[in-house]
């Protein structure tokens, strides 16, 4: 079912024009997402999208400028003006993304993978045509075709990933992520991005170069990148071959940049050990390997003190050893240190709360919530509102947890049924009316994760109104029939007829 909330969101900027002539290919295509829906989109879900993904990556200012300049003159020559923006993504998973509107980021582990400026070139120049050739858009109007919403197009499950726990409109940023482009889309951004390396002055050898050690990688089937850049742009032998045809067409020639780049990535290549020390201490704490994990942290603080996924890690660990406290100031060294990552202030806040802090937790949660909605920031305050006996805002809190698929989404399913079905039982039981051997029947579905019972219906019929008590229980999910002990010969007397659930009770 289309949520609620998503249909002004895409819906409101929906424009049934037709066809419409693609701006890189000249070709003509569907036009259903119009160039303000794009821009829109691009520009809300970028900020959300960067912190489910890891947040930005702060600790080299001059080479997150680098990065945009290679951007900037790439996007000079593309065949499609638009307000690019290019970011990096504090994540040692290699990968790269666009969202629509030309918002593209890269992450901190591809920039090491790479060798020269023209082969981050090559990875810009791609992203580029993805937003320039509206594919993503595409991918957005493919879904509402098939499905009436965006589709679902398997984010990765890292754990720099939060999109599982995204929730209201941030959700549909998490479905735009790492979505898997189509063959033709892929061939299409590899061949006109190594056009746009060619104008803008790069040698395009260095998109072939790349796409043969993508493939290589692929093959040898590593783990981080089978998470991050090939999960959503597939390598294979069929791009290097265009490559190699396109590089021939453009007659190759200009800049590879390699001193240049090797010169702005020595500080990134200095503190590897310590992002690798502070990836397996993340590996640790998921096997619940304490211990070690808190000794990679440290180890990790001692090589760059600056970095503030370090200190929350640490912070993290001492949660897990419930030693909360010392998490806490773990968690303050985080967001001194980066104050505008949703997960500092989330952890922080939990821990805070275990530590009775209402009013520092609440604090602390709301602000991860300005950054990015979570599941887990709206059901921890749900918990803090019943704590306090504000029950409305408990409910408001459960309700939007609950639209995650996560299991914390689903506590917060199971919370607010409790809070919420008795006072508004037809929200959450569904009824019918059906004719069966001359007698007419309810049906009820109970749609709510928790059982139900004492339940009492009300019919209404071309005659006047009455009730009536359904005995037993309903487990959550099932459905039941009643009869009424009314007599109908068949369901052409139906009409005027209508039911609803008015008063039920929870299964402790």
């Amino acid at each position: 079912m289309l949520k609620k909330w998503i249909l002004p969101l895409l819906l409101g900027g929906l424009m049934l024009t037709g066809c419409a002539t693609n701006p890189v290919t000249g070709e003509r295509e569907m036009g259903l997402v119009s160039e303000s829906m794009e821009l829109q989109t691009g520009s809300k879900q970028f900020g959300p999208s960067r912190q489910m993904q890891g947040g930005d990556y702060k600790l080299d200012p001059a080479l997150s400028r680098y990065v945009s300049e290679v951007g900037g003159k790439l996007a000079k020559v593309s065949d499609r003006k638009l307000p690019y923006e290019f970011v990096i993504i504090n994540d040692s998973t290699p990968n790269a993304w666009a969202l629509p509107g030309g918002k593209i980021a890269v992450n901190r582990g591809l920039l090491l993978e790479l060798d020269s400026e023209a082969e981050l070139a090559a990875v810009l120049a791609h992203e580029i045509v993805h937003a320039a050739a509206r594919h993503g858009a595409k991918n957005i109007e493919r879904g509402l075709l098939l499905q009436g919403a965006v589709i679902a197009t398997g984010v990765a499950t890292r754990d720099s990933d939060y999109s599982k726990l995204a929730v209201g409109a941030a959700a549909v940023g998490a479905n735009l992520l790492n979505q898997r482009y189509s063959r033709g889309a892929e061939l299409e951004a590899d061949a006109y991005g190594m056009r746009y390396m060619h104008r803008a002055g790069y040698d395009p050898m260095a998109a072939v170069k790349l796409q043969k050690t993508f493939v290589r990688l692929n093959e040898q089937r590593k783990s981080n990148w089978l998470a991050g850049l090939f999960s959503s742009h597939p390598p294979s032998q069929e791009r290097v071959d265009q490559n190699r045809e396109t590089e021939k067409a453009l007659g190759g020639g200009g800049e590879m940049g390699r001193q240049r780049y090797q010169k702005r990535i020595a500080y990134l290549k200095s503190v590897k050990p310590a992002y690798d020390a502070y990836s397996k201490g993340v590996t640790a704490l998921k096997k619940k390997q304490t211990d070690k994990a808190l000794q990679l942290a440290d180890k990790a603080i001692a090589i760059e003190p600056r970095e503030a996924l370090f200190h929350a890690l640490k912070g993290d660990v001492l949660a897990r050893k419930k030693q909360y406290r010392s998490a806490s100031r773990a968690y303050n060294r985080a967001v001194q240190k980066d104050s505008d990552f949703f997960r500092h202030y989330l952890q922080r806040g939990l821990v805070r709360s275990k530590l009775g802090n209402r009013a520092g937790s609440r604090r602390d949660l709301q602000k991860s919530i300005e950054l990015l909605p979570t599941a887990a920031a709206h059901h921890a305050l749900g918990q803090i509102a019943l704590a306090e006996g504000d029950r409305k805002s408990a409910i408001t809190h459960f309700r939007k947890a609950s639209s995650s698929g996560s299991r914390i989404g689903k506590e917060s399913a199971l919370a607010l049924a409790r809070l919420d079905l008795p006072s508004n039982p037809g929200r959450y039981i569904k009824s019918g009316l059906r004719v069966t051997n001359g007698r007419l029947m309810v049906v009820i579905g109970n749609a709510s994760p928790v059982a139900v019972r004492d339940l009492t219906v009300s019919l209404i019929s071309p005659k006047g109104k009455r009730q009536l008590r359904v005995d037993g229980t309903v487990p959550a999910g099932k459905r039941v029939t009643v009869s009424t002990g009314i007599a109908l010969p068949n369901k052409d007397k139906l009409k005027g007829w209508r039911v609803s659930v008015v008063r039920a009770r929870v299964v402790e």
